[in-house]
This record gives structure tokens, C-alpha cells and sequence, in this order.
């Protein structure tokens, strides 16, 4: 299996550094900037702004003493397509071809909104120019240091004291496998492995649907099929080339309505296992997930909600991963990426590495670090074709490659599952209800 080339870069080691304001008078006088909470909104070209706490360092003394947080801020995956894309873009700021452009601006408040109005106040703003030429072969660091942003001082005068930030932008080659479903998971499809403009069959998967006569039934489980308000049963079983099972989904606990309720709730959310082959035709769980139906806010739709908990060998309790939503009418990722956890190091070595920052003695995930997965679905009621990218880090054989297509196949099936029940099923999915009645 060839992998596709991907970079990520990372943003981290803030610290803030604000000019020192001259004594107010007065009884009315304004609270100084530096007692007040400070956040950042990091954006790299054409991708989604992130938002991250700026730590503040009140001296030139104190932020030459205080050592590099570590902390990640922000993470931005680049695919060969965006690399490209800045490659033919230059800019104002980014003159040369295969530079970006990382824009931060600089706030005081708190982060969020009121009655729709950013509630921070803008203290300045300043733009870096990324070199991104070969950060597809190796790891870089492409800023470290202090900067000037903007020349609003504290008392907003012109000249005066400007605000600095200091930060670390690294860039780091991370080659992902990408898979692709060739058809919904309830259709049984293969699945390709994607390759630039060159796909390969790689997995077939099977759709199953248990009855009742293969179910234990109660009382309380007849009447909850009645009156349609349980989905259960379903399973993914993939396949390799030659045909031999090397992963399962199953789903294990049914997706029920709340006592009430048309809809699948987080106080009692529907599972999927997750399993892989043990030998002599067992299995094995690898990693458990759950989902429900969250509910939107003002002005904003639904979404699913989702928790997924990784069973490691040697280890008494789940691990959780992820806990995330995705957004039930437009769809979106369901990702397990573990980068923000991992310390940033301001050298050449990454901070993942044995050799890097980071001590990883007591780390409970095994060999699961940085970028995991991700897997791209649909909204509910959409014709949806999984793309999923596993990072090369993580799959040292098919089997491995295969448990991340069956948890793709689990989580764009909780996207039907968790539909309201006051709405019908999509055609592929809607003669199921009726199976499990008979």
C-alpha cells in the first residue's frame, strides 16, 4: 500500500507580552489589559479559523524565564491538493510560490459571542509567511520567536507600545493510507484505496441485519418495536481481497427514542463495536463507539453526537479518544487526532518522537499518537461514500487498515440510526424495520 502525502502545522507556545500601561486616575479608571483574559484566531489560507487562550507574561524578565508551554494551539492538515494550491498562489505576504500565509489576530475577553456580536476586543494583528517547499519530506520549524501585532497599544495611541506575541509554527510530514467506499455501507460496496487519480479495490464489506429470531426479546423491547422507536442488529463485516473477514462492526446496543421522545438521546446512546480477528475465527473488541442525537441550539440544526473509547490489550478500562459532534444536515469528519495532547517542541525533532519533548513512558494509548483518523460522511438522508485517511503510523498490516474502514462504516451508519424517529429511513435502509418486525 502506497500512502498519500499529507503535512500538518502546528501552532503552539503562546505567550502574550502587553506593553506596560502608566498609572490610571481616578476612581473610573479602566482595568488594565494584562488582567484581562486574552485569546487568539489562527488562520492558515482558505482553511477554518481556530481559536486558542493567549497566555499572558507580564515582564521582558518573566517571558525570558518562563520555558516554552508545549501547548498546541492550533493544527492544520494539508492535503497534496492544498499544498498545490498554495504552490500557485502567491500573495502580498507570501511572494514566493509554496509559501503560505498564517494569519493571527490578537483579542482581549473572553472567547464567544453576544446576541451574535464577537464578544473580544481586537488588539492587533499580524500575518507570517510559511516556506512550505519540502515539508512534505521533513519536518521544519518555520517561525519561533516574537512578534509585533499591530500598533495598538494599551492606550489605543498611535506610536504607542505595541502588544507581542511569541509562538512556534512547525511543519511535519504526515502520509496518510485514504480509502474511499465506492457505494453506502448498507450496500455492501468495496472499498478503494486512493492513490492521487489512481484507486485499487482493497475491502469489500457486507451489510447484515440481525432479526428478532436471532435476538433475545422482552416485553418492553416488542412494544418499543411497535411503535417503531428502536433500531438494532446491524452490522459491517469487511473483507479482504481473498475474501477472509478482518474486521467487524456490530452494533450492540440498540439505538432507542427516550421515553418521550422521538430521538436518541446522550443519556442513552446507541453502540457499535468495533472487533478485530483473534484466531481460529474469534474476535476480539478493538474499540467501542457510541452515538445519539444532540440537540441544536438557537438558530442551529442538529448534530450526532459521538464518543469513541479504544480497548487497549493489558489495560482494565476503555481509553476515551474522541468525544465530538457532527453536523446532522451538512455532515462533516469524524476524527480521532490525539496531536493536542503531545507536547510542541521548538526543535527540528518532532514532538511525538522518542526524541522529542515529549515523555511517553506513562502514555496509555500504545502507539496511537498524533494524527489517527478521520472519516469524511454525509448529512442524514444523503447518498454518503465514506472517504477515510489513516495515518501511516497506525496501520502495519491490512487488518489494521481495515479496523478504521469498519469504524467509518459504524459512524456513517449512526448518522440514519440516530435520525428522528418521526422520520422514515432512506430507501436502502427502510425495508430493514420491517424485517425486524416479522
Amino acid at each position: 500500500m502506497d500512502p498519500c502525502p499529507f503535512v500538518r502545522v502546528l501552532v503552539g507556545n503562546l505567550a502574550l507580552r502587553m506593553p506596560v500601561a502608566p498609572p490610571a486616575a481616578g476612581a473610573g479608571a479602566g482595568v488594565h489589559p494584562s488582567t484581562s483574559p486574552c485569546y487568539i484566531k489562527i488562520r492558515l489560507g482558505k482553511m477554518a479559523c481556530q481559536t486558542a487562550a493567549a497566555p499572558l507574561v507580564l515582564s521582558d524578565a518573566a517571558a525570558a524565564e518562563q520555558p516554552p508551554s508545549g501547548a498546541l494551539a492550533a493544527a492544520f492538515h494539508l492535503s497534496k491538493a492544498d499544498l498545490e494550491w498554495f504552490a500557485r498562489k502567491p500573495s502580498l505576504f507570501s511572494p514566493s510560490r509554496g509559501a503560505a500565509t498564517l494569519k493571527v489576530s490578537v483579542y482581549a475577553g473572553r472567547k464567544g459571542t453576544t446576541c451574535g456580536v464577537s464578544s473580544g476586543r481586537l488588539l492587533g494583528k499580524a500575518t507570517i509567511s510559511l516556506d512550505l517547499k519540502g515539508a512534505e519530506a521533513k519536518p521544519a520549524v518555520l517561525h519561533s520567536g516574537w512578534i509585533s501585532v499591530g500598533r495598538r497599544g494599551v492606550g489605543g495611541k498611535a506610536g504607542s507600545a505595541a502588544a507581542e506575541l511569541s509562538l512556534t509554527v512547525r511543519a511535519e510530514p504526515d502520509p496518510r493510507f485514504v480509502f474511499e467506499f465506492d457505494g453506502e455501507p448498507e450496500c455492501s460496496p468495496q472499498v478503494m484505496q486512493v492513490r492521487g487519480s489512481m484507486k485499487q479495490p482493497m475491502f469489500t464489506c457486507k451489510f447484515g441485519c440481525r432479526t428478532n429470531s436471532d435476538l433475545r426479546r422482552s416485553v418492553a423491547q416488542t412494544e418499543r418495536e411497535a411503535a417503531g422507536k428502536e433500531r438494532k442488529g446491524w452490522s459491517v463485516t469487511v473483507h479482504d481481497l481473498s475474501g477472509s473477514p478482518v474486521a467487524l462492526a456490530s452494533m450492540v446496543t440498540p439505538f432507542v427514542a427516550s421515553p418521550g421522545t422521538d430521538r436518541v438521546s446522550r443519556s442513552n446512546p446507541g453502540a457499535w463495536l468495533i472487533l478485530r480477528p483473534a484466531g481460529d475465527g474469534a474476535w476480539e473488541p478493538w474499540g467501542r463507539l457510541e452515538c445519539w442525537r444532540e440537540r441544536g441550539g438557537a438558530g442551529s440544526s442538529d448534530s450526532l453526537g459521538y464518543r469513541f473509547d479504544l480497548l487497549v490489550p493489558g489495560v482494565d478500562h476503555a481509553v476515551p479518544i474522541a468525544d465530538s459532534t457532527i453536523a446532522a444536515s451538512k455532515g462533516g469528519k469524524f476524527a480521532l487526532d490525539l496531536t493536542a495532547a503531545q507536547p510542541l517542541s521548538r526543535g527540528s525533532t518532532p514532538g511525538c518522537s522518542p526524541r522529542g519533548s515529549g515523555d511517553f513512558s506513562q502514555w496509555p494509548l500504545g502507539n496511537y499518537r498524533g494524527f489517527v483518523m478521520s472519516a469524511a460522511v454525509e448529512g442524514e438522508g444523503r447518498c454518503s461514500k465514506p472517504t477515510v485517511e489513516v495515518g501511516v503510523a497506525h496501520v502495519g498490516c491490512a487488518e489494521d487498515a481495515a479496523a478504521f474502514v469498519a469504524l467509518a462504516a459504524a459512524v456513517d451508519l449512526s448518522m440514519d440510526a440516530c435520525r428522528l424517529f418521526s422520520h422514515k429511513l432512506r430507501k436502502e435502509l427502510s425495508h430493514l424495520r420491517s424485517d425486524v418486525l416479522r
